[in-house]
């Protein structure tokens, strides 16, 4: 017993029997933990109240929706059939609450139904969980491990058979498709990233790569995928296919693409859309430069290459880019050759605002969605095929997507797409236009 404010309270407890029975007086699943257990009946006591509550605001704000004999026309109607959720806390079952409307909708005549924006009709999972599947597929998963797999965290596969991941599978390869065929005349990328993700899962050919390219909105500043291919060891040729593709598609040409110096996208750019700037990757040219170096001497060259991209203005990272190559060059002349040799596009970015300069100094929209998944030794059995490849990988972006952030001043995006110049990260203001109209009587002893 403890004593609050000076009442008598009972202590609970949770006692737990050999038998293996809960407090609720069930008994505990095989394989998973009391506290899991409490977990996924916390969740579903929670998805069951929201439902509830959804159900109860749709009738009480249809009300006043009366028929002839002033009976109310949306009214509750019991409860669907049972049905098991697989969400992250694990699977639940439950009884959606339903609900009897009896309006008609005047421009369809169709009977208006209630619609569940938390379950909707024949929902199997949660979409977190619809995320994880294209994960899995590219850690080298099968689809017919799934199932099994999820049931060792969620508590059950149901509804993850391979026939029900196959179809899944077939319809993301649909979408991929469709969206690798949109316009883009409506949409101005300014800024883009790209890079070259080799998943080796499922897939037929060695050396076979997905090509990702995202881009900064003009209008509103939000990162989106722009398009996604296969392509053949990151060749020039595989990007130069996929830039002419935008390119019939109507896409106009980026100001500043972010990549990796070691892409074949540079040549292909410069052919398809020679008036994009270009600007390398910090963390790439990081990491090279780190491995042309012995371990001991890696934390300070990663600090001095800090001092560089982190510097206040252009002037300032060439000095430090000079201090960088006076200290590591003599010993180890490749690693100071990798910041000397391309200093100009490492530094491309103080040319644009300074609030876009965290944006543009590295691709981390693809790295962090990638993060996981790059460079796996492990390919799954199984004939995969390259579009299941690119449809996972596709799903993958399009969730990770909902979560990147606008960059910051987006007003400033569509400052660089009309040409405005910035000098270390500050607008530079245009040049008055030369006057031009005949001098004056008088001007030249005005002027003195």
């Amino acid at each position: 017993m403890a004593r609050w404010f000076g009442k008598v309270r009972p202590m609970l407890k949770l006692v737990r029997d050999d038998a293996g029975v809960n407090p609720a007086g069930g008994p505990v699943a095989s394989g998973r933990s009391l506290l899991d257990e409490i977990c996924r009946d916390g969740a579903h006591q929670m998805l069951i109240k929201a439902l509830l509550a959804e159900v109860a605001a749709y009738v009480d704000d249809n009300a006043d929706q009366l028929d002839e004999n002033g009976h109310r026309l949306v009214v509750r109607n019991g409860y669907h059939d049972q049905r098991e959720v697989i969400t992250s806390a694990g699977a639940i079952t439950v009884r959606a609450p339903r609900v009897n409307d009896r309006r008609v909708d005047e421009s369809t005549g169709e009977r208006m139904r209630f619609s569940s924006a938390i379950l909707p009709a024949w929902a199997r999972k949660s979409p977190k969980v619809s995320e994880v599947l294209p994960l899995l597929y590219l850690h080298g998963l099968s689809t017919g491990d799934f199932a099994p797999a999820l049931e060792q965290f969620l508590g059950s596969g149901a509804g993850l058979s391979p026939a029900v991941v196959s179809r899944m599978t077939k319809d993301w390869q649909d979408e991929a498709a469709a969206f690798n065929r949109r316009s883009l005349a409506d949409v101005d990328y300014v800024y883009c990233w790209v890079d070259g993700i080799h998943v080796k899962v499922r897939l037929e050919q060695d050396k076979v790569c997905l090509l990702v390219m995202i881009g900064v909105r003009a209008d509103n500043g939000r990162k989106e995928l722009i398009t996604l291919a296969d392509g053949h060891r990151e060749s020039s040729e595989s990007w130069a296919d996929l830039l002419r593709d935008a390119k019939r598609r109507g896409m106009r040409a980026p100001v500043l693409a972010v990549g990796d110096g070691a892409l074949g996208f540079w040549k292909a750019v410069r052919d398809v859309f020679p008036e994009t700037k270009e600007q390398r990757c910090w963390f790439h040219k990081t990491a090279n430069v780190l491995n042309c170096l012995p371990k001991s001497a890696q934390p300070g060259a990663k600090k001095a290459l800090a001092e560089i991209w982190n510097a206040e203005n252009k002037s300032l990272a060439r000095k430090a880019a000079g201090v960088f190559a006076a200290e590591y060059g003599p010993k180890w002349p490749k690693a100071a050759a990798k910041i000397t040799d391309e200093l100009d596009v490492l530094l491309a970015f103080f040319d644009y605002p300074a609030e876009h300069w965290v944006h543009l100094r590295t691709t981390n929209p693809i790295e962090s969605t990638f993060a996981t998944v790059r460079l796996r030794q492990r390919v799954t059995k199984g004939p995969g095929t390259r579009a299941a490849g690119i449809a996972m990988a596709f799903k993958l972006i399009q969730a990770a997507q909902s979560r990147w952030r606008v960059v910051n001043a987006p007003h400033l995006v569509g400052l660089a797409r009309a040409g405005a110049r910035f000098k270390d990260g500050e607008l530079v203001e245009q040049p008055d236009k030369p006057d031009t109209h005949p001098a004056e009587p008088g001007d030249d002893q005005l002027a003195a």
